[in-house]
Parts: structure tokens; sequence; C-alpha cells
């Protein structure tokens, strides 16, 4: 792996990306480089980088899943460069950083690093391995004294991770969790419980995805934390997420509104998402898009509500269109709430309506909004949705009906809670209106056969991981819900795989005398879960 030749560049990279939280924009040292490993600044810039490695990825599979488009994504055309960045910050930059945290904390007995560092360590490999499959594991933790390290089974890595985890939970008691400052951890400020429930809730996430290929091991996993009572992401307050800042210098705001609050913009919303929304009189249509105009219409968007995106795989050559389109809005990246009247909507709606719609559509800018969003890692929305999928599909404890209600009712409140705490105005969907939409899902879930149920579960997580394509795209290949537009003019197949970095494809020894054969199989090849 080419540690040396990429490590300043993925830093810079990243820093740029994503800058530093408030509490560390003063810190003159490189932490990826110290003399004397010092913790309270290496744990701080593995969270940051982590967010930031995560971008391309996350957006890569927010367009393969349509919660955005761009346009060859959109069409699945992928090549080697396009997460060349995440493959190379999160090898390079993150998990070195946690290597030496484990190896430095327990030399020194400080257990609540170790665990933390174990804990970051197994949610991102799990992530590689649910993108790319097959990844270095084992010798990339040996940092520069391998420089070709093999890659090895996705299915061998997560037998490891679930050790990983459990070493990880004995650490956090092994003694005090004393972080000192708190602010040295970023996620959870230190919070010993809050990453028991974060490793508890990440191998349920793992056992659930496994549940295909190792239903048996899945069932026993999922049930074995719950009859042992282990401790669950249960409220929003225990979500593990990053939370973004306001600053534009350096540059700490959310991806998304970087690249959307300016003259120039990144992406088109989905359309096909932006009409789920507004056919299902969805309440987070509001919160999730901003529209610049009141009323345009072209021939790929024929809503004439102002609602202006692109259709998955559209080719047509993009217009002068910047300041027409919708774009983000509050939720999940701290951009404007659209609080304009809508242009037909249907009589019988009671969620989406125009009253108190006083507002205006406008051309955003980067003052516009704050760009202080979230990236959701694994949520209590997310844990309520996988145990109501694996209630469902595996008979595992717990009522699915429950669950699923839950999972509606905790999403809409972290939409409130995120929106009010982004430092934009807002107002909250209304407690009434949460029970009486959740209740109307249910009532369709009631309804629905075993196949309905769990297509009812799994779309109502896809919209609530608006923000988190990487896990909206694990869905989608292993349930194949919810059922997706085909693209109008797909270059490839829909992928299985994201593609290699080709700096690791042609560097990397084991892997560089066949590379072109390695990476077209990604296409094409299931990750081990996906049956």
């Amino acid at each position: 792996m080419t540690v040396n030749i990429i490590r300043i560049i993925c830093l810079l990279g990243l820093l740029l990306t994503v800058g530093a939280c408030n509490e560390f924009v003063d810190i003159n040292s490189d932490p990826n480089n110290p003399t004397t490993p010092v913790l309270e600044l290496l744990l701080p810039a593995t969270q940051v980088s982590m967010a930031g490695s995560l971008r391309d990825v996350n957006q890569g599979t927010s367009v393969l899943v349509q919660h955005l488009y761009t346009n060859n994504a959109s069409r699945n055309f992928q090549d080697g460069t396009d997460y060349q960045q995440s493959w190379n910050g999160l090898y390079t930059q993150v998990l070195n950083d946690l290597e030496i945290i484990i190896t430095e904390g327990t030399r020194q007995n400080r257990w609540d690093y170790v665990s933390i560092a174990k804990l970051e360590k197994a949610y991102i490999y799990s992530i590689m391995v649910d993108l790319w499959g097959d990844i270095p594991f084992t010798e990339a933790s040996k940092g520069n004294t391998v420089s070709d390290p093999v890659f090895e089974n996705g299915s061998a890595i997560y037998d490891k991770l679930f050790t990983l985890i459990d070493e990880a939970l004995a650490d956090a008691n092994k003694g005090a969790f004393a972080i000192q400052p708190a602010t040295a951890d970023i996620i959870y400020r230190g919070d010993r419980n809050a990453w028991i429930r974060m490793g508890n809730s990440l191998k349920l996430k793992l056992f659930n995805q496994i549940r295909l290929v190792q239903p048996e091991k899945a069932r026993t996993g999922i049930n074995a934390l719950l009859s042992a009572n282990a401790p669950l992401i249960s409220t929003n307050a225990q979500d593990f997420s990053f939370r973004f800042g306001t600053s534009e210098t350096p540059a700490n705001r959310h991806p998304w509104h970087r690249a959307e609050y300016q003259a120039s913009k990144s992406y088109y919303m989905s359309q096909g998402f932006i009409e789920r929304l507004f056919n299902g009189d969805d309440p987070r249509i509001r919160y999730y898009f901003f529209r610049q105009t009141p009323n345009y219409t072209v021939g790929f968007t024929p809503t004439g509500n102002g609602y202006f995106g692109r259709y998955t795989g559209d080719p047509t050559a993009s217009p002068n269109d910047n300041a027409l389109k919708a774009t983000i809005g509050i939720y999940p990246a701290g951009g404007l709430y659209d609080n304009a009247p809508i242009n037909n909507l249907p009589a019988s709606n009671t969620f989406v309506t125009n009253a108190g719609a006083t507002g205006a559509p406008k051309v955003v800018t980067n003052t516009d909004g704050t760009g202080a969003g979230v990236f959701p890692f694994i949520t209590n929305a997310m844990v309520k949705f996988i145990l109501a999928e694996a209630a469902l599909t595996l008979g595992t404890t717990g009522d699915a009906r429950q669950l699923f209600q839950d999972g509606v009712t905790a999403h809409l409140n972290s939409v409130n809670t995120i929106s009010s705490t982004s430092g934009n105005s807002a107002p909250a969907i209304p407690a009434a209106s949460i029970t009486a939409f959740a209740a109307n899902r249910v009532s369709q879930f009631t309804a629905a056969d075993d196949a309905g149920k769990l297509n009812l579960v799994m779309t109502q997580k896809y919209i609530a991981l608006y923000g988190n394509g990487i896990e909206s795209y694990n869905d989608y290949r292993r349930t194949g819900l919810p059922a997706l537009p085909a693209p109008i003019a797909p270059l490839n197949t829909f992928p299985l795989r994201l593609t290699y970095s080709i700096t690791e494809l042609s560097t990397n020894a084991n892997v560089s005398t066949k590379a072109d054969q390695v990476q077209t199989a990604q296409q094409t090849t299931p990750v081990f879960w996906d049956k």
C-alpha cells in the first residue's frame, strides 16, 4: 500500500474536505505523524477524518440509491478514481491513526481510548467490506511495515470484526473512562455507556447484514443481544453520528452544503425521491429539499411546483439551471427550510399542506443556512428498523409492528432536532403530526402481508437514511427494497461493489498484475452477505 506516498496528500485533502470541529481548529502539530503519540489529539483527528474520508463513498452510494442525482453515477458508471480519496484516506489516515491509539493506549493502560479506537476500527472496516468486498485487513493494520497487504475475504473479516467489537466492549470496562478534555471525543464526549451502546448496535447491524447467508448465526446473535438486555442505541440522543460545524474558513460545514450553497452546484435532487415524498404526503419533504423557484417545468421535470430535479439515468445535457433546480434542504446538510407554498398539492393531504407557508423560494448562496448538518452513522431509528426487519425475516424477539412505528417516530423527531440545532430557522413537525403520520404508516403495515410489511419497513428506513447512502446501498443490495426505477439510459449494470482505488490496484503487488480483471469484477460480484 502506498502509505508514504499519499499520506500527506490525503491529510491535506481531508482537512479541506471536512476541516475540524471548533474545539480543534487551533491544533498546530500534525496528529498523524507525532513524535510521541498524543491520544487527546489523535482521537478527534480520527473522527473528523472518518467523516471526511467517507464523503465520496457516501455521495456515490446516495446517487446509486436515488437519493441524489449525478449524470454518470446515476447511469451506473464508475471508475477507479471515483472512490480513490475515500479508500486512501481511510487506510493512510484514519485506520493508521487508530492503530497508533490502540498500540499507545494499550502501553499506557488507557483502555478508554483503546476501546473507542477499536470500535471505530470495526465500524470502518465493516463499511469497507460492505462497499468493496475483499480488502486488506490484517496486514493493513501493520502500517508501513507491509507495503503490499493481502486482500482478505469479506466474510472472514466480518468474523474478526465481531471479535474486535467484543474486545472493545471488554476494554471499556477495564478501568476509568476518563478522557480529558471530554471534547477530545467529538462524537460522545467520553461517555462510556454511549460507546457500549454503539458497539452493541454495530454488532446488531452486522448480524442483520449476514442474515441471508448465515441465518442461524444472525438469529442467535441478535437474540443473544436482546436476551442479555445488551444496551443498544435506543434514543435519538444516543445516535452514533457526526455533527458538522458552521465555519466556512476553515471549512467544517456539511459537504452537501458546501457543494450546493454556491453559484455552481454538484447535484440535482433525485426526482424519483422527491416524488416519493410528495406522493406519500411525507412532511419531511420541506426539510429534505429547498426550492429556488416556485414553478419551473422542463421535459424531464413535469411537476411544475419548483421541485425540479432529475430522474435517475437521465442523460440529457444540463442547461444553465443552477439558479432554478431544487437543492439540499435543512436536513441533513444544514441548509434552508422550505416554507414556501407548494403548487398542485392534493386536497387529500394531511401532512404536507400550505398552512402557515409564508416563505418564498430564493437562489441560495453560501450565506444561506449554516452547514451544521449531520452524518448519521448508526441511529436510534436505524436500530428500530433493523430489529423490525430481523423480527419479520428471522423471527427474532420483538414486535415488528411496534418497532416499525418506533423507527418512523424516531426519525421524524430526529429531523426536528437536527433542524432546530443547526442554527437555522425551521418550524418543528408538530408532535401530533408525528403521532398521526406514524399511525398512518402503521395502519398500512397492519393491513399488509409479510412481504408488504418488509417492504414498508425498508421503505421507511430508506427515507430515513437520506444522508447515509452507504447503509441504503447495503439494504438495497440485501433486500431489493424499496423498488427503484431503472435508469433511463444506463451505461452499465447496477454495481454490486464499488470500484477499488486505482492507486491500490496499480501499486499493490498482490493485485497489480490482474488489476483490470479485479476492477471489472467489482461491478457484478456480490459481497459475501448479498445472496
